[in-house]
């Protein structure tokens, strides 16, 4: 069997897509399931690992701020012209529910963070704006919010990998050499 000519996304896409991709995954998420459910205890070590988590949250806001741009000047090459209308619904429905995520939850855990009464400096370096003042009750309607995103982008990257699969395994029309 042949494998299908398959055109790629050009270097700066992928690139962007990688490191996005390995920020959520290698340290947003690690951060946020430690933070919530394994809080430390020692009040130093969990301001900073909050910093992280909220300094490459702010990374990934950004990044994902100029992958939207570069892609709107560079559109995607197109899927194969076989790819079933599910899986092509499927593909737009899991790209742009995460690009939506992935600008909201940064947003979302800014607020929050405000909300709560802490100020953002991204990286201790670069201090925000705060454009909320302390208030508890939004602060947990927020970070309620932000935990409900956490577990919808946990579902969207799913989804994503499962098409990855679906391509590889079962289509093996080779869309996974698009962002190689």
């Amino acid at each position: 069997m042949t494998t299908p000519t398959v055109l790629r996304y050009n270097a700066p896409a992928r690139w962007l897509h990688w490191i996005t991709s390995a920020l959520v995954l290698a340290v947003i998420i690690p951060a946020g399931i430690w933070i919530v459910y394994f809080e430390p205890a020692d009040e130093a070590f969990k301001m900073r690992l909050y910093n992280v988590h909220e300094s490459l949250g702010v990374t990934v806001f950004a990044l994902v701020v100029i992958r939207l741009l570069y892609r709107w000047r560079n559109p995607p090459p197109p899927l194969p012209a076989d790819t079933p209308a599910f899986a092509r619904i499927a593909a737009h429905a899991t790209h742009w529910g995460l690009y939506a995520l992935l600008i909201l939850m940064p947003v979302i855990g800014f607020l929050a963070t405000n909300a709560w009464g802490f100020p953002l400096s991204v990286f201790n370096v670069l201090p925000l704006p705060v454009p909320l003042g302390k208030n508890e009750d939004l602060a947990k309607t927020l970070s309620f919010l932000h935990w409900c995103g956490a577990i919808a982008i946990g579902l969207r990257i799913l989804g994503h990998l499962l098409g990855v699969v679906y391509h590889t395994c079962i289509r093996r029309d080779g869309l996974l050499r698009r962002m190689l």
